[in-house]
This record gives C-alpha cells, structure tokens and sequence, in this order.
C-alpha cells in the first residue's frame, strides 16, 4: 500500500523512541543519504547520535552544521572509502570499540557510472562493491551494536537504498562477475543481492527489520553528467525530468518513514514505501541463492 507524503510526514512526527538513538548513515554526506541524516535529525529535535560516514570531510562538518542542536546532541563524521573493504572493517571495527549501541543503520552509498568493469585493488568491482559489498559488511560487522539495541528492547534496523523491484536472476557460478560483465548484469547482481542480504539477516536475527528500498527518481547530485559534452545540456534535462522526480527533501520523507517501519522481518519496499510482492520478473531467490551469496559475500570482504 503506497502511503501519502502527509501520512509519511505525521509519522515521522510521532517518532518517540524509548530512550536517545543511534544513526549511522553510510553515504550521508550526499543525496538521499544526507536528506535522511537531516530529516532524522529534524524529528528527533536533536535528541539524538547520529554518525555520518563517507568520504567528503567538508560536506560532512557542512551537514552536521545544519542539525538542531540539543544539550544530548552528539554528530559526528567518520571517513571511509568504502570501495575499498579494508576500510570498512578500520571503520567497522573502530565504531565497535566506540558505540554503545546502534539502533539505526542507513546505506545510500553508491556509485553510479557507464563506465565498464573496474577492479579496486582488492579486485572488487568499483560499482558493486559501494552498491552492495560495503554495505553488507557494515550491517555484519555492526552486527553486535544493533543487538545491543534489540536485547534493551529498542528499535534495531538496517535499511539499504537502491533498487528494490529491478532485480533478477543472477550466475551462482560467476558471483563476482569476474567473466560475464556488462552494466546491465551488474545492475542485476547489485539488486539480486541486496535482495538476498536483507533476506538471509532476517532469517539469522528474526527479530529485527532489514529493508531494501527504491528511491525512485529523485533530484540529487548524481543527475548532473559526468561527461563534459552532456554537461552544457544540465539544465534541460533537469527541466525535463523535474516533473517526474521529487526533492531529497520529499524523498527523505519516505525513507525515514520506511527506516522506522516494521517491527522484524524482511521488507521490500518502492519509493513511497509500499511492499513489493516477492515474485515477478524483479525479483529472484533461492536458498541455494541465499547460500552461495552469502558465502561469496563473506569470502570477498575479509580482510586479512
């Protein structure tokens, strides 16, 4: 059922958790990920933790300068390329020793490009290592701070933005794309994954939320070319698009909503927050799917 932006918003305004809330946006320093960071930030009146993780230091500090502040406000901007596993697991492993708990973790990191296959050093595709591997590996390893938050009966959620509904069958034998790369299978496998990930936690911690969402089109940063020939054409196409898009602002709205939904379980949802059913063209799964993700997943993101 698609919700109305009036009822997202007054639920959002009814968000009162039990005690202060710890948020961790992966990708909040831009986008659908710095729109979420502030909205969240908005409703909790400041009362809250919030870490934002990402790259850009400056765009981080200019965020965190824009939250409401309160005498319990504790913000803060953890550096991580997260193309790169090692770095999560420095990152992973310094918020382990830190945090007292996590009650909310928000993946919107991602990296989008026609680019073809291109390896990081890890020999991880660039693409689906943001889009997918990174986040993985920060709900795994963050594992023990949301059950922290579970086990003092509070709200213990992951939500992963992308593109819920636009999955499909993926090479079980050929997991990390390493011989039948194109970006249409790329696109498929980061999708197919993700679907697969929130699908195999919530079976291990049956009492939590795991969500894979579609933001649908929405006014960011990532619809301004790359190519410098398209450049120049910027501002027609954002004109011709405006009228099918909506502001991170909006956007945000919806994914708070849908990051607060839930009580446990595994959720698909579009990009007003309705359920999308488990079937069709979009989606494809398994248990051996399951499995083989999982086992690929783990093997490729340790990091010695």
């Amino acid at each position: 059922m698609t919700i109305t932006l009036q009822a997202a918003r007054a639920a959002n305004a009814a968000y009162a958790p039990v005690s202060r809330p710890v948020a961790l946006f992966f990708g909040g320093t831009s986008g659908i990920g710095h729109a979420t960071a502030a909205a969240f930030a908005r409703y909790t009146k400041g009362d809250a933790h919030i870490i934002i993780v990402g790259r850009n230091r400056l765009a981080a500090e200019s965020i965190i300068a824009e939250f409401p502040k309160a005498p319990t406000s504790k913000y803060e901007f953890v550096e991580c390329d997260g193309t790169l596993m090692k770095n999560v697991q420095h990152t992973t492993t310094g918020l382990l020793a830190t945090l007292p708990k996590l009650n909310y973790l928000f993946a919107t990191a991602g990296y989008l490009t026609l680019k073809g296959r291109d390896e990081t050093n890890e020999g991880l595709d660039r693409k689906l290592a943001l889009n997918y591997y990174a986040r993985w590996k920060f709900a795994n390893d963050l594992m023990p701070l949301l059950r922290k938050s579970k086990d003092a009966g509070e709200d213990a959620k992951f939500t992963s933005v992308l593109s819920a509904g636009y999955g499909g069958p993926i090479d079980l034998e050929d997991l990390g794309l390493k011989k039948g790369y194109t970006l249409r299978s790329a696109l498929i496998a980061a999708v197919t994954y993700n679907d697969l990930m929130i699908e195999s936690l919530a079976e291990q911690h049956p009492d939590m939320a795991f969500t894979h969402m579609y933001p649908g089109g929405v006014r960011t940063p990532l619809m301004m070319p790359t190519s410098s020939w398209l450049k120049p054409l910027y501002p027609l196409l954002f004109a011709l698009a405006y009228p099918i898009t909506v502001s991170m602002s909006e956007s945000a709205e919806y994914m708070l909503h849908a990051l607060f939904s839930g009580e446990n379980g595994a959720f698909r949802r579009g990009a007003k927050g309705e359920l999308l059913k488990n079937s069709g063209a979009g989606y494809f799964s398994s248990e051996e799917a399951k499995r083989k993700v999982w086992e690929h997943t783990k093997e490729v993101t340790t990091v010695i």
